[in-house]
């Protein structure tokens, strides 16, 4: 069920592309942006609104990794697996950062929602392996021993 709020944003961002059904991709990007994930009925909502199918919004939705149906936290940290990051040892810079946030392969969000932990097949930077990136920062070069101290400098800024 859609509140008053979400549908007056929903509202925004579809008038912001002009109701234009080839902007489906740009107005599933600005809800992304505005709630960290596709809320099931914002896409109901605007499958509606821009007059497509909602198996067409679905499949876009499911098509692009960049999208997710499932909320994610407020820093999203992705550490790359890809060749030149495995073999400088990502594995143990994911391990430390699933240790210090209480997660798994199967649990990536902490329960606060602060926290989302991602892999990803590779993240364009292997000059600067093992990398990872904190919603849009890259942090190169990572060592278990930086995971802890990315995190509390996270958690510190967050306090203030």
């Amino acid at each position: 069920m859609l509140s008053v709020d979400m549908i007056k944003k929903l509202d925004t961002i579809i008038a912001v592309h002009g109701c234009d059904k080839s902007k489906v991709i740009a107005i599933m990007q600005d809800i992304q942006k505005e709630y960290r994930y596709l809320p099931q009925e914002s896409l109901s909502y605007i499958a509606e609104k821009l007059g497509v199918s909602e198996a067409k919004v679905y499949g876009v939705a499911t098509f692009y990794e960049n999208f997710s149906l499932e909320p994610k936290g407020k820093y999203v940290i992705k550490v790359c697996d890809g060749t030149a990051c495995h073999v400088r040892k990502s594995i143990p810079i994911l391990e430390e950062l699933r240790k210090q946030l209480s997660l798994s392969a199967e649990k990536v969000t902490t329960d606060d929602m602060m926290f989302t932990v991602e892999t990803v097949s590779c993240l364009g930077a292997c000059g600067l392996a093992p990398v990872c990136m904190v919603n849009e920062d890259v942090h190169p070069a990572m060592t278990p021993e930086k995971v802890r101290e990315m995190l509390a400098a996270i958690k510190e800024a967050e306090s203030k």
